[in-house]
């Protein structure tokens, strides 16, 4: 579903005046302001009620002002635990000033566990960036931060073509936690792909490199869900995803990726933590 909202959208914003600091700066007071995140509302939830959080239930974390716009740092979690009475479906990460605003969708489980997801982003221009945690039951609820960071979506990329293109979709899975435990552990997952976005100019060539980037990251835990994540070329180079999964008896940890080209890269580690 992101693919065909987002190339609206990026198709929309390419035609008309691209957003600059200077107009960002203009919709900083009234986050409801911004005429993108309206039409965004429209496409994806049409006119279902948007709660904002409570205090403590959704929580995300963002720099005010970005060191590098192409891998700013974000942080998203609900503070209560994942449950089959009561779960996070879905996360909505939304870029307002970003060529492609719907940046990723994230889903989860009641084998989550915890939902809690890190990862790094592209910044076009200075920006609303929200998070709408979908409920189990339908209900929607939303937190804001602005990101002061611009030119992310266009810069150049960080090592060169033929490196990336000989490293591309090696995967590194880490776990951290206790496993014989009853809590949640996290694991990272560190994909080696340049994510490139389409936007950026190749310093040699003075031409654009071709899109190409991850687009759907699947992971199961003894066969079932726990982590999915739905993104675009928001996502920065050398896709990095922290997230939350319960381990229940032995049982494999297993990833699935695919791009924009249709290539799929598989990963499984196997773990086996001591039964309760």
């Amino acid at each position: 579903m992101i693919a065909t909202v987002a190339r609206a959208f990026a198709l929309a914003f390419l035609v008309g005046a691209a957003p600059g600091p200077a107009n960002a700066l203009q919709a900083t007071d009234d986050p409801a302001a911004s005429v993108m995140w309206q039409k965004v509302r429209a496409n994806l939830f049409q006119d279902r009620a948007i709660t904002p959080a409570p205090a403590g239930m959704l929580t995300l974390e963002a720099p005010t002002r970005a060191i590098d716009a192409a891998t700013v740092p974000i942080a998203i979690s609900a503070r209560f635990p994942q449950t089959p009475e009561r779960y996070v479906r879905k996360i909505y990460l939304i870029i307002d000033a970003n060529p492609s605003p719907i940046s990723a969708i994230f889903g989860f489980t009641p084998e989550s566990g915890r939902v809690g997801i890190e990862t790094r982003v592209r910044v076009d221009a200075y920006s609303h960036v929200r998070a709408i945690a979908e409920m189990n039951d339908g209900q929607l609820y939303a937190t804001t931060r602005f990101v002061k960071a611009s030119g992310g979506c266009s810069a150049p990329a960080g090592v060169d073509a033929q490196a990336a293109l000989a490293s591309l979709g090696k995967m590194r899975l880490r776990v951290e936690g206790d496993l014989k435990g009853r809590d949640p552990v996290r694991a990272e997952l560190l994909i080696n792909h340049p994510n490139h976005s389409g936007l950026a100019m190749d310093q040699y060539t003075r031409q654009f490199t071709p899109a190409h980037y991850v687009r759907n990251v699947d992971v199961t835990y003894a066969g079932k869900p726990v982590f999915s994540a739905d993104v675009d070329f928001s996502i920065s180079e050398n896709p990095n995803f922290r997230f939350y999964f319960q381990p229940q008896g032995q049982g494999a940890l297993r990833v699935s990726v695919v791009d924009t080209r249709d290539l799929r890269f598989e990963l499984a580690d196997a773990l086996r933590p001591a039964s309760p």
